[in-house]
């Protein structure tokens, strides 16, 4: 659906996995449009590539890319793309949001799964590291001027925001 309602042409994925979000994110694509997703698992690229290929998806609607998100992100261009998708290391989260802010093009989304931490967040007394990484990402981008947040409570959490338009 964000993909769709950013009419994304261009989208990044941190987090490959077995390739489940990645067919979603195309699904809502633009027919035209290319998805880059990042994984330093070996297997989880492998799975995808299964996922992808019993889907039919074409070999160019998606670039794999091997390696950590921290290290690709900066390669990938300024401003080039309308949605960033993370579901990987919530530690990383922060590293994430600071690549997609400059890799968005104005009015692009950027989109965290697992913000809720299985209702962690919500928890004071919760003080583990992840949990404590969700609630500062989700302060960080409350209090971004360059972004419009929403927090919606489907599933473990979905922290969404647009980028501003001006």
């Amino acid at each position: 659906m964000l993909a769709a309602v950013s009419s994304a042409r261009a989208a990044v994925e941190v987090g490959t996995g077995a390739g489940v979000s990645t067919l979603w994110i195309l699904r809502g694509m633009r027919p035209d449009g290319i998805l880059t997703s990042v994984d330093s698992d070996g297997e989880h690229q492998r799975l995808a590539r299964l996922s992808l290929g019993e889907a039919g998806v074409p070999a160019g609607r998606v670039r794999l890319i091997a390696g950590r998100a921290n290290e690709v992100l900066p390669r990938l261009s300024d401003g080039a793309y309308d949605l960033v998708f993370c579901d990987a290391s919530r530690a990383e989260n922060d590293d994430y949001l600071d690549a997609a802010i400059r890799l968005l093009r104005p009015g692009g989304v950027v989109a965290f799964a697992g913000a809720l931490g299985g209702g962690r967040i919500a928890e004071a007394s919760a003080r583990d590291p992840e949990t404590v990484a969700l609630r500062e990402l989700v302060r960080r981008v409350r209090d971004e001027p360059r972004l419009v947040p929403a927090l919606l409570p489907v599933g473990p959490g979905l922290l969404v925001a647009s980028t501003t338009l001006g």
